[in-house]
């Protein structure tokens, strides 16, 4: 991964630790925290042609931050080290082969919060993907080959724009995620954006902890 990357999320880790003070669990109050968990990943072709794939198991965690706007809105802004991709699998010249993708993102969803208890939090908004590496896996007739790719992003405006959408569940200092998310347009960084044939889409699952 990108060392800048890696910088900047010791830095907001650091920060989110100095900063944090007890809560009581108020809906106004401002909090901070960290979560780990699971994405259930797949692609879908936007041209609706003859393309499957199976869905794929990756980890998603990071941080983030609560910021209450009144009792019942709020902001939660997180940044998250999120693995997405697919699998396939079937057979050649009566051969069995099997694909594999692995794409690393560091994700920074910008969430609108709607709170309507203290337990319970609706959340939605855009959010912003930044590929760091990429991993394909091929397996043909007995044969694998690994494809390793790193990328380094100087561009803040080359991304993937996205939306995701979901709740939180919050018990004392716990709190339990669920998110589904897929990708709209891919910026280049240049003025220019277009839209991905094959889009990201996936289900997120986190168990965090308010510091």
């Amino acid at each position: 991964m990108n060392r800048k990357i890696i910088f900047l999320c010791a830095v907001c880790t650091f920060t989110i630790a100095s900063l944090s003070a007890q809560n009581s669990g108020r809906r106004d109050n401002l909090e901070f925290g960290f979560k780990a968990g699971a994405n259930f990943s797949n692609v879908w072709d936007t041209r609706s042609q003859d393309f499957t794939a199976d869905a794929k198991t990756g980890f998603a965690g990071g941080v983030y931050a609560g910021i209450p706007i009144g009792t019942i809105f709020g902001i939660q802004p997180e940044i998250l080290f999120s693995q997405k991709g697919f699998k396939g699998e079937g057979r050649m010249l009566g051969f069995p082969y099997s694909f594999s993708r692995t794409t690393s993102y560091i994700d920074i969803p910008l969430q609108i919060q709607i709170k309507p208890t203290d337990y319970f939090t609706l959340v939605a908004g855009p959010q912003f993907s930044y590929l760091a590496h990429q991993s394909d896996k091929y397996s043909f007739a007995g044969n694998t080959t690994v494809l390793e790719q790193e990328f380094e992003n100087e561009n803040i405006r080359k991304n993937i724009l996205g939306f995701v959408a979901g709740f939180d569940f919050i018990y004392r200092d716990a709190v339990l995620s669920t998110r589904v998310g897929w990708d709209l347009q891919t910026n280049h960084g240049d003025g220019n954006s277009s839209t991905p044939r094959y889009k990201n889409q996936w289900l997120q699952l986190t168990l965090g902890f308010k510091i």
